[in-house]
């Protein structure tokens, strides 16, 4: 398995993070994200499970939905995902914000798919 497509399973299948920035120690490829970079989103994906679940679901289902729609860019779609949760918990970026920022991409037609 490549690492494109182990940090795609963890990201589809809810699997820590923390867990695969252990995993890619042993794999000789780059990822997108630094070790801080994966723990900190794994840490705010807990805290939105924790204190608003709602959010949590509809960052999923909406991710789930992107793939089934599949307009060929399959490798941005979980990478795109880490970076919307790492904008949570910003000032000023509360994660019903950032949902419905995501939620935008439905909308956007890639001209080279």
């Amino acid at each position: 398995m490549s690492l494109i497509e182990i940090f795609t399973d963890h990201i589809l299948n809810r699997k820590s993070l923390k867990d695969y920035v252990q995993i890619r120690k042993g794999l000789n490829e780059r990822g997108e994200f630094n070790d801080s970079e994966l723990i900190q989103a794994e840490e705010n994906l807990q805290r939105l499970k924790r204190n608003d679940p709602i959010i949590y679901k509809k960052m999923y289902d909406l991710l789930a939905e992107i793939f089934t729609c599949d307009r060929g860019h399959k490798v941005e779609y979980p990478i795109n995902f880490i970076r919307e949760v790492l904008r949570m918990y910003e000032p000023h970026t509360p994660p019903q914000k950032v949902y419905e920022e995501y939620k935008r991409v439905l909308e956007h037609h890639f001209c080279d798919a």
